[in-house]
């Protein structure tokens, strides 16, 4: 099967940090993988560069068998979509004017939304539970909330490829857990994927059957996550004492 993403001898450096050297990255439809390192390691930079939004030093990525710069933009909006740690300032605009922004991609010639659009748009707000915010004005919504839009963006998009940096960012312990399943329930069903970076290794530990490590200089360490998210390589990676934990078939770290 062909993999929606791959990099070939992927290289890349940002200032003094070498954030991958020679990476050779598969993902596979139906696959959630989750990236994980210390601060300043690279993981935001990585996925940028996986996206097109930042250049790499050497190698090359592929979506399917074609070559990232041989995309047009607009297509590549259809073949991946990508939730930002910071997102830039939105224009100002409703809820629903937002998430419905996200079907820009699909649109015709003359732009204008389908019902079909509008449909999707709607279903994607209410998947997120922000039914009822649709006419607020984005400049109103809490942290939490609106993080919940960029997700339903995201949904209403309905990208091949979910791109996500810190998609946790600004939600409670529970919308943080509805949230990624949500995501994961999307993204690993018709022919889809999802990679994301997470701070949080028992998140990446609940939710992505892949990870890659980055140590920040350089070395990696990537594959299923029960065989990568073991207490050595999680206490090579963060220099810290780690206890691996395990109850009723659930995995999870404790640090000491």
């Amino acid at each position: 099967m062909t993999p929606l993403l791959s990099t070939q001898t992927l290289s890349l450096q940002i200032g003094a940090t070498q954030v991958c050297r020679e990476l050779d990255l598969e993902i596979a439809p139906g696959q959630c993988w989750g990236i994980l390192g210390p601060n300043g390691a690279g993981k935001t930079t990585l996925l940028h560069t996986l996206a097109g939004l930042h250049p790499g030093d050497a190698g090359r990525i592929l979506y399917g068998d074609r070559r990232l710069p041989d995309i047009h933009p607009r297509e590549l909006a259809k073949l991946r979509g990508v939730l930002f740690q910071n997102e830039p300032q939105s224009l100002p605009g409703t809820l629903f004017e937002s998430v419905l922004a996200g079907r820009h991609p699909h649109l015709g010639r003359l732009g204008w939304e389908t019902p079909l659009d509008l449909k999707l748009a709607r279903q994607a707000i209410q998947a997120t539970g922000l039914q009822g915010l649709e006419e607020r004005s984005v400049h109103t919504l809490s942290g939490g909330e609106r993080q919940r839009m960029e997700i339903a963006m995201l949904l209403a998009q309905a990208p091949g490829l979910g791109m996500l940096d810190e998609p946790s960012n600004h939600l409670d312990p529970d919308q943080q857990i509805l949230m990624l399943r949500l995501l994961k329930d999307r993204f690993t069903q018709y022919r889809r994927a999802l990679i994301m970076v997470l701070h949080d290794i028992n998140l990446a530990m609940r939710f992505c059957d892949h990870l890659l490590l980055l140590k920040g200089n350089g070395q990696q360490l990537m594959g299923p996550a029960g065989e990568i998210a073991t207490e050595e390589n999680i206490q090579w990676l963060y220099q810290h004492p780690v206890s691996l934990l395990k109850t009723e078939g659930t995995a999870c770290f404790y640090f000491l």
